[in-house]
C-alpha cells in the first residue's frame, strides 16, 4: 500500500507550518548546490476563490477522504522502504516545491472541513508563535524606589503597548489553563452539578492541586514566586493546604547568562575589564533569585565578597505583570465570590486591587539596590546601638554599590532551618527578638524573611539576608502594637476592640460600641488561648477538635462535629443579628449577612501582610526544632525588655497594664489635678478615703516576676553569642542599672511607687496595731471613754458642768481614740498592697529559700529548722556572676546609687502622706491644708517631682 501523493503532501505541508510558527529563525532551503530563488519567483499555485467555492464537498466527500488518508499510512517494512525512496521526500529546489504544492492546494480546498481545519491549525500556530515570542522588558512605566510605584502611570505606559499587556495575558491563561480547568471541573461539574453541597472532589483533590499549584507558579515567573510568597501565609484567602505547600517556595528562579551577567557588571562599575576590581570572580552564580544573582569573588584588597547582579529587565518585567494582574483582580474576584455563594460588591474589588498594589510597592522596592544597601546599614547600625550583638547583617562595600549591583562581605554560615547546632533554639529566640525591635522600635521590618534568608554563622550569630524590601512602621502604629500585645497578655479583653481601631484594623467610620457588641473578643480570646499553647497549625487543631468534642459529644465523627459547631456557629450569627434589631427571618443567608457585616467592621490593613509573613516563617523554623513551640511566648522577652526602658507614656501604660495597675493609676501619677501638685497627683489613686475602684489597682506579683525572667532572657540571648556566661554576665549588668540608675527607669519608678505604698500601708497596719487593737491602747480608750460614759449616764452631773469645759475636759478625750482609729481604718488599697507583699514572699522565698542548709539544721535540732529563719541560696548561675570581676565591679558601681533610691522612696511616702491628710474626712480643712502642705514640702526638699509629661 503506498501513500498518495496529495495526502502525504498535506501532512508534510502541515508539520512544516506548525515548526515555522514555533521556530524563531527563518527556514532555509535544504540543497546547498542550489541558489535561493529569486525575489521574481512567484508560486501560482493557488486557485482563487471561485474554484475553491466551485469544489466545496459534502460531509460525505471529507469522511470518504479521510478514510483514504487512514488507509494509505504504510504498515510494513517495505512499504517504508517505498516511501523512504519516494521522490516526494526530496522537495530541494522551488521548482519541486511549486509543483508539490499545485499537485496539493486543491486537494487541500476541496472541502470545507479540510478548509477549517487549515485555519484552525494555522491559527492556533499564529497565536503560540505570538504568546512564545521574545520578549521586551527594557522600558518600564517607573524607576526602581521605595516610592515610586504608581498604577496610573503603568495604566498610561501599558495604554500605548496593549499587545504587551494582551500576549502576557494569552501566555498566563495558555499556562494555567489545565490547572483552572481542573479546579472548575471539581467544583461545577463534580461539585455544582452534581448538588454535591460538601465539594468532596474539590477537597479529595486539593492536596494534588496545591502541588501543582507550586509548580505552576514557578513557570510563571518572578512576580509570582514573589506573589506565592506573599500569599503562603494568607489562609485567609487560600485554603491552608494551598498555603503550606506554597510556603516551599525559596525563590529559586533559573539563572541567566554569566556572559550577559558579567556586561552588566561592568557596564555598573564603570570597567573594561573586571580584573581592575576583582582578583577572582566565580564563573556561574552560587544563587540565584527572582530580582537578581550572586557571585562569589575576591577584591583587590583580600576581602571575600558576595556581588549582586540584577536581572536584566526585571522592573520592567514586574511592572507588566502588577498591570495584568490588576485588570484580571475583578475577574478572579467576583469568580472566588461566586464560588463561595457570595454577592461581589464594589469594596471586595477594591481590597483585591489595593492588594496588588500593595505588593507592588514592595516588589517595585526590592528592585533598587542603593535602597537595599541603605537599608542593610542601617540595620547593622540599630543593631549594634541597642546592643543585639548576637545577630548581624552582611557587611556592604559601599564604594561598590550601583543601581542594579550591591557588593557586600562574603558570609560564612547555614541556613538556619538546616543548622543541627545546639544553639539554633537561642538563635530562633534572637530572631524574634530581632524583628520585634525593627517592629517596634527601628520602625523598619524585614519583609523577606524566608528561611533562605536567615543564617547561623560560624561564629553563633544569626544573619539576616536581602534588605530589599523592607516596611516603615510609624511610631504611633508602634505603641498601638505594644498596647495591644500588653492586653492580650493580660487578658483584657474590653480594650482590644479599642485597639483594632488604633491598629487601623477597623475603619475609621465604625464606631466603639459597635465593635464591643461585634464578639470579636470572644474570637480573640479562643485564638490567643490557641497561640499560646504552642505547637502550630497541627497542634491547634487537635486542641480544637477535643473542645469540639467536650462541648458536642466525644462519639461524633469528624464530618458530625463540623455540622455542630457550623449549626451553634450559625445560632450565634442569628442571636447577633437579632441583637443588631435584624429580622433574622428575613435574612435568606445568614453567613452572607455576617460576612457583610464584617467586610464593614473589619479591615486588614497592608503592614499586617508582611508581619505576619515574617513571624509566620520564624514559627516554622521554631516548629521544625520543636513541634511545641509557641511563638507568642518567646514575644514576651522583648516585650519585657522594651517595656522595662521605654520612657514614653504610653509604654509605661502599657507596662502597666501588664502589671496589674490600671492606667487609671497612671494617669493620676503623671498629671495634676485642680490644685494638687505633681507630687500629690502621684498618690492620688486608690486613697481616696477607702474606696474601692473600678478595677482592682494591685501588682501582681507573678506578671512582675514573669516579666523580669523575660528581660533577663531576652538581655543574655541578644546581647552576645553567651559564650561561657557572657550572656548572663550582660543580663546582670542591665538589670542593675535598670534598678538603680539614677536617671530611673519605667520600672524602677513603678517598684518605688509600690515601695512606698507599701512603707505607707505597713506604717499604717504598726500604728493600727499599737494604738487602736493592742490591749494597751484599749486600755487608754476606756480611760479616756470613761468620763463621758458617767456624765452619760448621770443628767444630773452632766447638768452642772459648762459646756465649754465639758467639751475640751469629757468630749475631745473620749474622742480621740475614734479619730485616731478612723485615721488609721485601712483602706482597700491598704488591703490589697499588703496581700502583694505577701505574695512576693511567698513567690521569691519560694526562689531563694535554701532548702539544704535548714535540712542541715534540722537534723541536728531536737525541734527542727523552724525557728531558723531562711537563708538564700546562691545558685551556680548567680555565683558565676557574682565571680565575674566586670559585672561584679559594674554592680557596685550601680549600688553607689542607692541612696538617691533612698531619696526617691521617702519623697514618696511623704506624697502619700500629704495626700492621704488632704483626703482625710475626720481633719478640719485647715488641719487637713496645713499638714498637707507639709508634708509635700518635705517631699519637694527631698526629691523634686517630674514635671508632668
Amino acid at each position: 500500500m503506498k501513500f498518495s501523493t496529495s495526502s502525504l503532501a498535506a501532512a508534510l505541508l502541515l508539520a512544516g507550518q506548525s515548526r515555522a510558527f514555533h521556530s524563531p529563525h527563518q527556514h532555509r532551503f535544504a540543497n546547498n548546490n542550489k541558489s535561493r530563488p529569486s525575489s521574481s519567483t512567484t508560486l501560482n499555485a493557488f486557485p482563487d476563490a471561485t474554484a475553491i467555492k466551485a469544489t466545496l464537498p459534502s460531509l460525505d466527500s471529507l469522511t470518504h477522504n479521510l478514510q483514504n488518508l487512514a488507509s494509505s499510512i504504510p504498515t510494513s517494512t517495505a512499504e517504508l522502504n517505498d516511501l523512504a525512496n519516494s521522490e516526494l521526500l526530496h522537495l530541494s529546489t522551488p521548482e519541486q516545491l511549486s509543483a508539490a504544492l499545485a499537485d496539493l492546494v486543491p486537494t487541500l480546498l476541496s472541502s470545507p472541513w479540510q478548509l477549517a481545519a487549515i485555519a484552525v491549525f494555522t491559527s492556533g500556530a499564529l497565536l503560540t508563535a505570538f504568546i512564545n515570542s521574545p520578549d521586551d522588558y527594557s522600558e518600564a512605566p517607573f524607576e526602581a524606589g521605595s516610592d515610586t510605584y504608581d498604577p496610573e502611570l503603568a495604566a498610561e505606559f501599558y495604554g500605548n503597548r496593549p499587545w504587551m499587556v494582551v500576549k502576557r495575558i494569552l501566555r498566563l491563561a495558555s499556562l494555567t489553563s489545565a490547572f483552572n480547568s481542573g479546579l472548575i471541573f471539581d467544583w461545577l461539574i463534580l461539585g455544582k452539578l452534581l448538588k454535591d453541597e460538601e465539594y468532596t472532589a474539590l477537597r479529595r483533590n486539593e492536596p494534588r492541586r496545591a502541588k501543582e499549584a507550586l509548580i505552576l507558579i514557578e513557570k510563571l515567573g518572578p512576580t509570582f514566586i514573589k506573589l506565592g510568597q506573599a500569599l503562603s501565609i494568607r489562609t485567609d484567602i487560600l485554603p491552608e493546604i494551598y498555603a503550606l505547600e506554597l510556603r516551599q517556595l525559596q525563590d529559586a528562579v533559573p539563572p541567566f547568562d554569566s556572559e550577559e551577567a558579567k556586561e552588566v557588571l561592568k557596564r555598573e562599575l564603570g570597567v573594561s575589564d573586571l580584573n581592575q576590581i576583582f582578583d577572582s570572580l566565580s564563573e556561574k552564580p552560587v544563587a540565584s533569585a527572582s530580582i537578581g544573582q550572586v557571585y562569589r569573588g575576591t577584591l583587590k584588597d583580600g576581602t571575600d565578597v558576595a556581588v549582586k547582579i540584577q536581572r536584566p529587565g526585571i522592573l520592567g518585567e514586574i511592572a507588566l505583570d502588577l498591570h495584568a494582574l490588576r485588570l484580571l483582580t475583578p475577574i478572579q474576584t467576583t469568580l472566588q465570590n461566586m464560588a463561595n455563594g457570595l454577592a461581589t460588591d464594589q469594596m471586595d474589588i477594591d481590597t483585591g486591587i489595593a492588594l496588588v498594589d500593595e505588593w507592588g510597592r514592595g516588589f517595585v522596592a526590592e528592585t533598587d539596590y542603593r535602597l537595599e544597601a541603605e537599608n542593610t546599614i542601617q540595620f547593622e547600625k540599630a543593631m549594634r546601638k541597642r546592643g543585639l550583638d548576637a545577630v548581624c547583617a552582611p557587611a556592604v562595600v559601599e564604594g561598590l554599590v550601583r543601581d542594579k549591583v550591591l557588593v557586600t562581605e562574603w558570609v560564612e554560615g547555614t541556613r538556619l532551618d538546616r543548622d543541627a547546632s545546639s544553639d539554633v533554639p537561642r538563635l530562633c529566640g534572637v530572631a524574634i527578638n530581632a524583628y520585634l525591635t525593627m517592629l517596634l522600635d527601628t520602625g523598619v521590618l524585614h519583609c523577606d524573611p524566608h528561611p533562605g534568608n536567615l543564617l547561623r554563622t560560624t561564629d553563633g550569630k544569626l544573619c539576616i539576608l536581602d534588605w530589599g524590601m523592607t516596611l516603615a512602621v510609624p511610631n504611633d502604629l508602634q505603641y498601638a502594637l505594644l498596647e495591644f500585645i500588653a492586653h492580650i497578655n493580660t487578658e483584657d479583653y474590653d480594650s482590644i476592640p479599642q485597639d483594632f481601631i488604633n491598629l487601623g484594623f477597623s475603619p475609621e467610620n465604625v464606631s466603639l460600641e459597635r465593635l464591643q457588641s461585634s464578639g470579636i473578643t470572644e474570637g480573640l480570646s479562643f485564638a490567643f488561648r490557641q497561640l499560646s499553647k504552642g505547637g502550630g497549625p497541627k497542634k491547634m487543631q487537635e486542641r480544637v477538635k477535643e473542645e469540639f468534642q467536650e462541648r458536642y459529644g466525644a462519639d461524633l465523627s469528624d464530618l458530625e462535629l463540623r455540622d455542630a459547631a457550623r449549626a451553634d456557629m450559625l445560632e450565634r450569627m442569628e442571636e447577633q443579628l437579632a441583637s443588631e434589631g435584624v429580622d433574622v427571618k428575613g435574612v435568606t443567608n445568614v453567613m452572607e449577612e455576617m460576612s457583610r457585616r464584617n467586610r464593614e467592621l473589619f479591615a486588614l490593613p497592608p503592614y499586617v501582610l508582611y508581619v505576619a509573613r515574617a513571624f509566620s516563617t520564624l514559627e516554622g523554623i521554631g516548629l521544625s526544632i520543636d513541634e511545641d513551640y509557641a511563638i507568642v511566648q518567646e514575644c514576651y522577652p522583648y516585650l519585657a525588655g522594651r517595656l522595662f526602658t521605654d520612657k514614653s507614656p504610653r509604654a509605661k501604660a502599657a507596662l502597666r497594664a501588664m502589671l496589674g495597675l490600671s492606667e487609671d493609676s497612671y494617669d493620676a501619677m503623671v498629671h495634676s489635678a485642680d490644685d494638687t501638685s505633681p507630687g500629690l497627683a502621684a498618690v492620688k489613686a486608690g486613697v481616696n478615703g477607702g474606696a474601692a475602684s473600678e478595677k482592682a489597682n494591685s501588682l501582681s506579683p507573678k506578671k512582675l516576676l514573669e516579666l523580669t525572667d523575660n528581660f533577663s532572657s531576652y538581655t543574655a540571648a541578644t546581647a552576645t553569642v553567651d559564650r561561657d556566661g557572657a550572656g548572663r554576665s550582660a543580663a546582670a549588668k542591665e538589670f542593675a542599672k535598670l534598678l538603680l540608675d539614677k536617671e530611673g527607669s519605667p520600672l524602677q519608678e513603678i517598684l518605688v511607687e509600690e515601695a512606698a505604698k507599701l512603707g505607707d500601708a505597713a506604717t499604717r497596719s504598726l500604728l493600727r496595731q499599737a494604738l487602736v487593737e493592742s490591749a494597751l491602747a484599749k486600755t487608754i480608750s476606756g480611760y479616756l471613754r470613761g468620763p463621758k460614759d458617767a456624765l452619760e449616764r448621770s443628767e444630773q452631773l452632766a447638768s452642772l458642768l459648762p459646756e465649754d469645759i465639758k467639751r475640751v475636759m469629757i468630749d475631745s478625750p473620749a474622742d480621740f481614740p475614734k479619730l485616731v482609729e478612723e485615721l488609721l481604718y485601712p483602706t482597700s488599697e491598704d488591703e490589697r498592697v499588703l496581700s502583694t507583699a505577701r505574695e512576693l514572699q511567698e513567690v521569691l522565698g519560694g526562689r531563694f529559700e535554701n532548702t539544704s542548709l535548714r535540712s542541715v539544721l534540722a537534723e541536728n535540732l531536737s525541734d527542727g529548722a523552724s525557728l531558723i529563719p531562711s537563708t538564700p541560696d546562691i545558685s551556680p548561675g548567680l555565683q558565676r556572676i557574682v565571680s565575674d570581676e566586670e559585672t561584679r565591679d559594674f554592680v557596685l558601681e550601680q549600688l553607689s546609687n542607692v541612696p538617691s533610691l533612698g531619696r526617691r522612696f521617702g519623697a514618696g511616702l511623704f506624697r502619700r502622706a500629704a495626700y492621704r491628710t488632704l483626703n482625710s474626712p475626720v481633719l478640719p480643712e485647715e488641719a487637713r491644708k496645713q499638714l498637707s502642705d507639709v508634708n509635700n514640702r518635705l517631699a519637694e526638699a527631698i526629691e523634686p517631682a517630674a514635671p508632668a509629661e
